[in-house]
């Protein structure tokens, strides 16, 4: 009984005791310390909103490709044809119709501006070195020679040189095979003004004439009786026939004693 009483006793005791150190526990304890605000926890990192925008673009822009140019077109040399015809008719080598066309009277005018510009002689077709010669010039270049007529049997054009420029640049027609016009260097020693027969052909009319050489006939720059018989290639019975009016120009232009050189093969 005794035993039994005091293990009741013990029983209303030890709530007391527990409880007790449950207060002490809870007053007595010491708080632990907060996080300095200046040192902040490592394992705390601050997020981002979601919603903010970031301050690097997140995409580049559209760059456009660059193209690249596109390679020059060589023309060949019949895309400039009629803007060379054109220009050689302004500068006074004559070409016949301006049309574009290359005949043999636009070869004439071609080889004489070879020559007066120090290019290969020849009666060849266009070149492209043709048309960038003549398409860059602005006038007719100064004549290297003294002045006189200049018959060119290549080209089979004449050139006359008054003072220190061509006067005039003019088609011709040569004396043709058995009559060949001899290379050589005369000056003016007769002038017959007008119309007369030739004293070796019936019915051959020469107007105009400069007598040049003294060879039995004598020689002569001349107009004939229609201008188609100025081919466009050696042609005559040895003189040297030239397009009317231009002979008459010529002719008025030519004093006795001027000279005349024929050079040359065709």
């Amino acid at each position: 009984m005794s035993r039994r009483r005091g293990l009741i006793a013990a029983a209303v005791v030890l709530p007391f005791i527990l409880a007790g150190c449950s207060d002490v526990a809870a007053s007595e304890t010491t708080p632990s310390p907060s996080p300095s605000p200046t040192q902040p926890s490592q394992s705390t990192q601050p997020s981002q909103s979601p919603s903010t925008p970031s301050a690097t673009p997140t995409t580049k822009p559209t760059v456009k490709p660059t193209v690249p140019p596109k390679p020059k077109v060589k023309q060949k040399p019949a895309y400039y044809a009629l803007r060379v015809e054109k220009q050689l008719d302004k500068l006074g080598y004559p070409v016949g119709d301006v049309d574009g066309d290359i005949t043999s009277r636009a070869k004439q005018a071609l080889c004489a501006w070879r020559e007066t510009h120090g290019m290969p002689v020849s009666r060849g077709g266009l070149t492209l070195n043709d048309a960038y010669s003549v398409l860059n010039a602005t006038k007719r270049p100064a004549p290297t020679r003294e002045p006189g007529i200049y018959v060119n049997k290549t080209c089979q054009v004449l050139y006359q040189i008054v003072g220190k420029s061509y006067k005039r640049i003019v088609w011709i027609s040569t004396g043709g095979p058995g009559y060949e016009t001899p290379n050589r260097t005369g000056k003016v020693w007769r002038k017959w003004a007008g119309a007369h027969e030739s004293s070796l052909y019936d019915d051959a009319y020469m107007y105009d004439s400069l007598y040049f050489l003294k060879d039995r006939p004598g020689i002569a720059l001349h107009g004939s009786r229609v201008n188609s018989l100025v081919k466009p290639y050696p042609d005559s019975h040895r003189c040297v026939r030239v397009m009317r009016p231009q002979i008459h120009q010529i002719y008025a232009d030519t004093p006795i004693g001027t000279k005349v050189q024929v050079y040359g093969e065709f």
